[in-house]
């Protein structure tokens, strides 16, 4: 019998969470983001099941994963060209590329081979990562623009603090100004919106809804968790596409005042009955969850205890004594969100989602859907 930890994706759920995109930006091109192998959820059966207009990942290797697959729907490269002898992946994989800063520039400029069709100017409106600076802006168009066979610029940048209530004021400011002020970069398709920024008006109220350009680029929200800390999923009408759930594979009584796990953390006052679940930090559940982290036990919540090992981790089943070896254990999922375990944990769901380990068997619900 194999170890009965598993990792159920759910397809359905995650056309869901792709149709709400649509709904939030119904004018506008999604590129669907399947980088970190899908947020962990697997990035061929989540690209080959999503209906979205492209893909944004990060490498060739996983562009060419895609079109080996049959994808013909447009990549686009997140962070562009690492060396010149990327141009010819460019061209075999037909991947956009976004280029943000001179040398990658340089690169399409002294190449011989042809330049891919479309690219993304990514410009800088405060998140201070990658991007031109937007005083450089317009000379990277007019220098793009000179580049035979480019048929697209993409005007793109990426909102630092969208999850937060106003926390696109000044990125979008600095756009507008940016874009009121050089008429060329005023007329080009343009690729704003993340996550959050599509969230974000029915987060905050519908005032606060951010401009996401022509071409969005959802990831989180996605895979059914929130980007937004306080903001259950749910409240945005996502499904969480991920169940990661497991067996107690032991059971027994502790005595008052005797310690559990390693470092022996946790001590109860009194008698306490616990079980032992197949999971711990090696599959990918953090390590760092304290005692008190939720848990479901045969359909109810319950508490983990003391610190979590590499296979295994202790949760109390004092309230729960119709749970023996074999009760379903559910880490998070449809029934205990992600966000909760991340809030606990003192991280975001962003990490422990991408976190999950290869190792961990991943059974997919759903029918797949076109390339």
């Amino acid at each position: 019998m194999p170890r009965p930890l598993v990792a159920e994706v759910d397809l359905g759920a995650l056309r869901h969470n792709l149709q709400r995109v649509r709904d939030l930006a119904p004018n506008a091109k999604v590129l669907a983001v399947v980088k970190a192998n899908a947020y962990g959820h697997g990035m061929e059966a989540c690209a080959l099941a999503l209906e979205s207009d492209g893909y944004a990942l990060l490498s060739l290797d996983e562009a060419r994963t895609l079109r080996e697959l049959g994808v013909t729907r447009p990549i686009l490269l997140l962070e562009g060209l690492f060396g010149p002898e990327d141009l010819k992946g460019l061209r075999e994989t037909r991947a956009m590329p976004v280029i943000h800063h001179q040398e990658q520039l340089r690169m399409l400029e002294m190449s011989d081979l042809p330049p891919p069709g479309r690219v993304f100017l990514k410009v800088d409106s405060g998140m201070h990562r990658l991007g031109f600076a937007p005083a450089d802006a317009a000379d990277a168009l007019r220098r793009l623009q000179q580049v035979q066979g480019i048929s697209e610029i993409v005007l793109m940048s990426h909102y630092a603090c969208a999850d937060e209530p106003d926390g696109t004021r000044e990125a979008v400011r600095r756009m507008e100004e940016l874009r009121g002020w050089q008429a060329g970069l005023a007329i080009l398709p343009s690729s704003f919106g993340n996550s959050a920024a599509l969230l974000a008006g029915q987060a905050f109220g519908r005032g606060r809804a951010v401009p996401v350009g022509d071409w969005v680029r959802p990831g989180i929200m996605l895979y059914g968790a929130s980007p937004m800390a306080g903001i259950s999923a749910a409240s945005l009408d996502l499904k969480p596409v991920m169940r990661l759930r497991s067996q107690l594979i032991s059971v027994r009584q502790v005595a008052a005042g005797e310690g559990i796990g390693y470092g022996a953390t946790f001590r109860s006052d009194t008698p306490i009955r616990i079980g032992i679940v197949a999971c711990g930090y090696a599959d990918g559940y953090p390590r760092h969850a304290p005692t008190g982290t939720p848990v479901q036990v045969a359909g109810r919540i319950t508490r983990l205890l003391g610190r979590v090992s590499m296979d295994m981790l202790c949760v109390d089943l004092t309230a729960i004594a119709e749970a023996q070896v074999g009760a379903p254990v559910e880490l998070f999922g449809p029934d205990l969100p992600v966000d909760e375990i991340a809030l606990a944990a003192g991280t975001i769901p962003y990490e422990i989602l991408t976190g999950i380990a290869r190792r961990v068997p991943v059974t997919l619900i759903g029918d797949h859907g076109s390339t």
